[in-house]
């Protein structure tokens, strides 16, 4: 089979940490080629999504005493073609957000993907529907209590009545952006007015759930089933349990609560195109449904023996034979 990935450039990302990385080496250790490209390399010609594709072959990562070793270099790029996507068994979209006009704009072009012939992960049209905050809001049972709106006086009346809340960017990743909020904070309306723009752009603001401190557990799921779970965890004065601002990683277990929770969202997600996701949940709630780059496989297979990358490569396989 034949495996493309739109990818943020690869002399940039990390094979120790990087989900794309793993992915594309199972699929590369599974027997199947894999072609690269950018977001920006993206056509429509004849009504057919076209890439620049470039192949490329990696030198797989090794555990030693527990952390991923990569080579130097550890990969080597190969022929470069331009070729209709359909020419490819998968397309993974795995740019990084924000999610900007131009990246809007390559999912409108990943639309011209025929998918009797090719499966794109996850579906553009799904990516759309699904900011990362607001794709939440829908599961009520399952989220904290929570507002959207660029209104101060409606932001200050709810952390008022909560004591304590977390203000998120509806854009953005890796936990940019994020503030803790108190009523009594004399910064409070600067923070809210720099977060809206000066009311112009809305924001989320959910109550602060003190299980933070516990952790911030990513399970990635596959076609709506939860397959891995990694615990992130504040350290120092850090409120944020992200990985990119430095949070611990631990091993976890997903609880029955958790697994009620991916219950929960499997159809909405199997119904949007949406194979490939990482949720973020803190005390037993849903607060993120990650769809554009969900990472995390390399700490999953590193703390519990996974072989997370593997099995979303095989379950693509029984796809494309049925």
């Amino acid at each position: 089979m034949k495996f493309a990935f739109i990818i943020d450039p690869i002399h940039l990302l990390d094979p120790g940490h990087d989900t794309s990385v793993a992915l594309m080496e199972a699929a590369q250790e599974l027997g199947h080629e894999v072609w690269i490209t950018l977001a920006s390399h993206l056509s429509v010609v004849d009504g057919k999504a076209m890439a620049v594709l470039e192949r490329v072959h990696l030198t797989p990562v090794q555990l030693v005493e527990g952390r991923w070793v990569a080579q130097s270099p550890w990969y080597q790029l190969g022929d470069r073609a331009f070729h209709p996507l359909e020419t490819m068994d998968a397309v993974f979209m795995r740019t990084d957000p924000p999610v900007t006009v131009p990246y809007l704009y390559a999912t409108y072009i990943l639309d011209y993907i025929n998918p009797a012939k090719t499966l794109a992960i996850n579906a553009p049209n799904g990516i759309r529907a699904a900011n990362e905050k607001m794709y939440a809001l829908q599961f009520i049972g399952a989220i904290p209590e929570t507002i959207v709106t660029s209104e101060k006086a409606v932001i200050r009346e709810f952390v008022e009545a909560k004591e304590a809340a977390v203000l998120k960017p509806l854009g953005g990743k890796a936990g940019e952006g994020i503030l803790f909020l108190e009523p009594s904070d004399r910064n409070f309306n600067s923070l809210i007015e720099v977060s809206t723009q000066q009311g112009k752009v809305p924001v989320m603001v959910q109550t602060y759930l003190p299980a933070a401190k516990e952790g911030d557990k990513r399970i990635i799921l596959l076609n709506g089933e939860p397959i891995g779970a990694v615990n992130r965890i504040p350290t120092g004065k850090e409120f944020r349990g992200n990985m990119a601002v430095g949070g611990r990683v631990a091993a976890t277990e997903i609880t029955a609560r958790e697994y009620d929770i991916c219950a929960q969202l499997a159809p909405t997600l199997q119904r949007d195109g949406l194979i490939f996701v990482g949720i973020d949940i803190i005390g037993g709630y849903l607060t993120e449904v990650n769809v554009t780059s969900p990472t995390g496989v390399r700490e999953i297979d590193r703390l519990s023996g996974t072989k997370l990358a593997y099995q979303t490569i095989e379950w693509i396989e029984k796809q494309r034979q049925r």
